[in-house]
């Protein structure tokens, strides 16, 4: 059970998208979250996440993606969008409600889950001051070479032929081939060319991301799943190492520390390991 006020804040970015950002706020919160969540999945998916860190004392905002959940948008023929319009517009105005929402709040932190993570780094890197702190579970950035074998052997093919798809149907299939949501096409674009370069870049974006990410200094905390295929430790590390300035804790959690299965997905459902790692050294 969460302790505090649970809630919704009704967000609106500068080009008319909406969405609700759904809080859990305890009544004397150490720290507050901006969580991203992964590729396709709903905000409403980390519930149980944002009980287990409100219950620790962590108020928790869950960033809904464009196209997703509570969002008025879906993505579609003449509908369209990237990370542009995600790290310039929702983003931002997420923050925004959370300032609103805790005006002389506690220390604030910015993360996610796999793809989440990856933008709460790019976030991070264009507005340095917006967090203190960056969270990451089961994120790792997603460049064919930095998987093993046998996944590497493959990836680039997948990697190419997703944008394809994406565009070619107007978005992404992703429940009908098992792999995300509906997803905007520009979205896949990007996600696609950081896997296929291992740069990370948007779509007119003018700021130079990986310069950007360079200069973060704010302390990471990562939690590795052991069973991980999805985010396996050297696609983490590659995330990392494109922040070299920034103190990186990272801890690898198996199923005793889990709590559960330790994989990309199974920690959602039972996240009290992952609660108990991430607030073990607040103060």
């Amino acid at each position: 059970m969460s302790q505090g006020r649970d809630t919704g804040l009704d967000v609106a970015a500068a080009d008319g998208h909406g969405w609700r950002v759904i809080a859990r706020i305890p009544a004397r919160p150490r720290r507050s979250l901006l969580w991203l969540p992964a590729l396709g999945v709903a905000a409403r998916h980390y519930l149980p996440f944002a009980d287990a860190l409100a219950s620790r004392g962590v108020a928790v905002f869950l960033h809904e993606w464009r196209g997703h959940g509570s969002s008025s948008l879906r993505a579609g023929r003449g509908v369209d969008w990237g990370y542009r319009e995600l790290l310039l517009h929702d983003i931002p105005a997420s923050q925004a409600a959370v300032a609103l929402a805790l005006p002389d709040g506690p220390p604030r932190s910015i993360g996610g889950h796999s793809l989440g993570g990856q933008l709460a780094c790019c976030r991070l890197a264009l507005a340095p001051e917006s967090a203190d702190a960056l969270w990451l579970i089961a994120s790792g950035a997603p460049y064919w070479r930095a998987f093993p074998m046998p996944h590497r052997a493959w990836l680039p093919l997948a990697y190419r032929f997703l944008p394809w798809l994406a565009t070619a149907n107007g978005a992404l299939p992703g429940r009908r081939i098992g792999f995300g949501g509906n997803e905007a096409a520009g979205v896949i674009g990007d996600w696609a060319r950081t896997a296929i370069s291992g740069r990370y870049a948007a779509a007119g974006l003018p700021e130079d991301l990986e310069a950007a990410m360079a200069g973060i200094t704010r302390p990471v905390h990562a939690l590795l799943l052991g069973s991980d295929w999805l985010a396996p430790r050297a696609s983490l590390d590659f995330l990392l190492g494109k922040m070299p300035l920034a103190p990186a804790q990272v801890d690898c959690l198996d199923a005793r520390a889990a709590g559960t299965r330790p994989d990309h997905y199974a920690w959602m459902k039972q996240p009290d390991g992952v609660a108990d790692r991430l607030c073990a050294q607040l103060p």
